[in-house]
């Protein structure tokens, strides 16, 4: 089917309408009372995302969204932390919205949150709209983290986010895209990757990118590599979830372009791969029995964002045999029960509000706003697969650290080299 036809040649509204069985089920985007992980997961991935893209939608997400900043903030908020939000925003969304409609409950929630996100992209990148973001390097070089995670994100729905955009649309996405080559990347540290994460898009999109910055980041990561899958956030290395934040999933989708492009090293690829499987086997062995995990390092308001190495690993059947994918359910769903189910993680109005288990202000980061939490989505990348996939429909089962606690029979652990 042609997505492009599908979207325009029929109002989303007649879709939408089509598909309805029951006048409530489109009303409330919070949906039904969960009866599986699931549910669980989806309902509250659109209760995160929703305020972000309808309000950007309409146009009013600068007039809407708190811009709330950590303590010894110092960023000029309003210039960064609208792109911050719906950049990340994007990132975690988009699988699910690659899924496209079906005849079903979730389908029809997915044909409305479509909708509204091709729409939310159209305001992001129209000067002409009111909530038009800022891709330069005017007053500070934070858009090109953000534009970075929003071009990830297009990546990962190329079909049913990129292809029905209007011609007008995309063109301005890569204008965007391209006006955030003025923005110098720090050339010791992760940001090496989202210059590359640009250029890659530029490329998937046929907007004319260029290599170099691709080159060099690869380089410099893979020259930071420190052993057993971990890469250093340039050349030492930092007890943090950067890694996961940043590094593998840019890494690895950078390199997986390229090779799709014909432009890079399949052996690179694959290494890279097997890098994050293994550091995905540490991180499913690092959720307690009780769903929680350490709190350590920078950025800790990202939340959950601290799997999404993990989660892409589901999204691309790429887990590695160490790895059940329901335990790996099981245990990311324990996570996030036990974070986004915390009073103070949401506001009166919706929005997410600063902190890691709750409103806490004090783990702040003095780069962190409002936008910034708002990575937490990439802890989702799961929702990407189908509801019949084995990793949502298997039986629930335990993870590592739940059998180990209770004297069962695991495996011994092993590093990668």
């Amino acid at each position: 089917m042609d997505r492009r036809f599908f979207l325009k040649a029929v109002p989303m509204a007649g879709i939408a309408g089509s598909l309805k069985t029951d006048k409530n089920i489109l009303a409330d985007i919070a949906g039904p009372v969960p009866v599986n992980d699931r549910e669980y997961n989806l309902n509250l991935l659109l209760r995160i995302c929703d305020p972000v893209i309808s309000s950007l939608a309409k146009g009013q997400l600068k007039a809407t969204m708190p811009t709330a900043v950590a303590p010894h903030y110092g960023k000029p908020v309003d210039k960064v932390t609208y792109l911050e939000a719906f950049g990340r925003t994007l990132a975690g969304l988009a699988p699910w919205l690659e899924l496209g409609p079906d005849n079903t409950m979730e389908g029809s929630r997915r044909i409305l949150m479509l909708e509204k996100t091709q729409k939310a992209i159209a305001m992001a990148v129209d000067p002409a709209s009111p909530d038009f973001m800022n891709f330069t390097n005017k007053f500070d070089p934070q858009p090109l983290v953000d534009g970075a995670f929003m071009a990830h994100g297009l990546l990962r729905a190329p079909e049913w986010l990129w292809e029905p955009l209007s011609d007008t649309t995309k063109q301005q996405v890569i204008e965007a895209f391209k006006s955030l080559r003025s923005i110098k990347t720090f050339s010791t540290n992760n940001w090496v990757l989202f210059a590359a994460m640009i250029e890659v898009a530029l490329l998937q999109f046929n907007g004319g990118w260029d290599r170099k910055p691709v080159d060099f980041a690869i380089e410099k990561i893979m020259e930071w590599y420190k052993g057993d899958s971990m890469y250093g956030d340039g050349a030492h290395f930092h007890y943090d979830y950067y890694n996961s934040f940043v590094i593998q999933p840019m890494l690895v989708d950078v390199l997986k372009v390229l090779v799709d492009h014909q432009e890079g090293s399949k052996e690179q690829y694959e290494l890279a791969l097997k890098r994050m499987q293994r550091y995905g086997v540490i991180l499913e062995r690092q959720i307690s029995p009780e769903g929680t995990f350490p709190v350590v390092g920078r950025s800790m308001p990202y939340r959950n964002a601290a799997f999404q190495a993990l989660t892409q690993l589901v999204l691309q059947g790429k887990l590695p045999p160490e790895l059940t994918p329901a335990q790996v359910r099981c245990a990311l769903t324990a996570v996030n029960k036990r974070i986004f189910d915390t009073p103070g993680t949401f506001d009166k109005n919706g929005w997410l509000q600063i902190g890691f288990c709750g409103h806490q202000p004090e783990i702040a980061d003095v780069y962190t706003s409002t936008g910034s939490l708002y990575l937490c989505t990439t802890g989702f990348l799961d929702l990407g697969l189908r509801a019949h996939h084995p990793y949502w429909s298997s039986p629930a089962a335990e993870w590592t650290a739940q059998k180990a606690w209770t004297g069962k029979t695991i495996n011994k652990d092993h590093s990668l080299e």
